[in-house]
């Protein structure tokens, strides 16, 4: 038995060690929206103990973290569970809400957009979102488009459930922007 559960552990830190390294590439659908993308930071979300997903946040120049929401990047989404698009959806739209408060008539508009786009996921499966200044942002899953929402408005909300000074999960968000916090020619 105790050989069985040895060899799950090492299947499942394999996979695990696999996602790492395919999140510390730029995604391809990312790579043609943003050329010029470079890693910011990558962090593990867990809940109770559990890893839920890997993100990845690629930036490019000029990237402020303190004005995300005026700067095109790229976030990607390795997921280490499955889920339901409609669950995802859902817990975006509480994330949102918990920034500040949403209108009860956009926080069903986006919902209803979210399920539209949102696929299930399975554990390896990922989802990258491009933000688009003034226009809204783009999605994919494993590479493939998933659509797009044409909102500013949404796109800062959405993006600042990783990006935002008031995320639920600071250290995440920390962990996201190291690189692109640190100064050139500053002491690292």
């Amino acid at each position: 038995m105790k050989t069985h559960a040895a060899q799950a552990l090492l299947a499942l830190s394999a996979g695990f060690c696999a996602l790492q390294a395919q999140a510390q590439t730029l995604p391809q659908e990312i790579r043609a929206s943003l050329p010029a993308a470079v890693l910011s930071g990558q962090a593990t979300l867990s809940f109770w103990g559990l890893d839920l997903y890997a993100a990845s946040l690629w930036v490019t120049p000029g990237f402020a973290a303190s004005a995300y929401e005026r700067s095109v990047f790229g976030l990607e989404l390795a997921y280490l569970r499955d889920f339901s698009g409609a669950d995802i959806a859902k817990r975006s739209i509480a994330e949102m809400h918990d920034q500040a408060v949403l209108h009860p008539d956009l926080r069903t508009r986006w919902e209803t957009q979210l399920r539209a786009l949102f696929p299930d996921v399975k554990a390896g499966d990922r989802i990258s979102g491009v933000h688009q200044p003034d226009l809204g942002a783009v999605f994919w899953c494993n590479g493939r488009l998933l659509g797009e929402i044409r909102d500013p408005v949404f796109a800062k909300r959405f993006f600042g459930i990783w990006l935002a000074p008031q995320t639920s999960q600071p250290q995440l968000r920390q962990r996201l922007l190291a690189q692109s916090t640190r100064s050139v020619g500053a002491p690292r």
